[in-house]
């Protein structure tokens, strides 16, 4: 008796090679793209000039440079000891404790908190207690959740007092956690 798997292979076969050869055709008559040097050219110029990352790209930024302020200047109260804010570039804050710690049996010689990055039509709120931590997660109110894309990147596209409020106290409770766990 047949192998039942290989009768319905010999089956499609034919199917498969047509597959093939129809794609093949596609690739030669399908015109080539131009390179895409001109366009990291030109983000490169944009770059020089507002110093925020995909500046050419999006329209809304000026919009979103106040918010990034808003959320950079939350970061402040959370300078002490061996947190360090970096991110010597507009647009860019990262929030980094520099004391070596062990997790799960492994070292680490720093522990992120926080950043926040000007994307193409957001700022990016990277809130790194959440990650992995269903805890610290259900203490996180539900306006802010809603922006929540991911494992621990808010994505945050408007003035809104109610969301700010929110990242504060989300600062304090992951703050809290970490001390709680000997990270800070």
């Amino acid at each position: 008796m047949a192998n039942p798997a290989s009768a319905f292979k010999q089956k499609n076969a034919p199917k498969k090679v047509a597959k093939k050869a129809a794609k093949k055709a596609v690739k030669k008559t399908a015109p080539k793209t131009p390179a895409k040097k001109a366009a990291v050219k030109r983000s490169i110029e944009a770059d020089k000039d507002n110093r925020i990352k995909y500046a050419d790209k999006s329209g809304g930024q000026p919009n979103l440079v106040p918010i990034f302020e808003t959320i950079k200047a939350m970061f402040v109260p959370y300078i002490k000891g061996d947190m360090k804010l970096h991110g010597g570039v507009p647009g860019k804050a990262l929030l980094i404790n520099h004391r070596a710690v062990e997790i799960d049996g492994r070292k680490k010689p720093e522990m992120w908190f926080v950043s926040a990055l000007i994307q193409k039509g957001y700022v990016g709120f990277y809130y790194m207690p959440v990650y992995m931590n269903t805890p610290v997660r259900n203490k996180i109110k539900p306006e802010l959740l809603k922006c929540l894309k991911g494992k621990a990147c808010f994505h945050i596209k408007k003035h809104d007092p109610v969301i700010y409020a929110q990242i504060k106290e989300a600062l304090k409770i992951g703050f809290d956690d970490y001390r709680n766990k000997g990270w800070v």
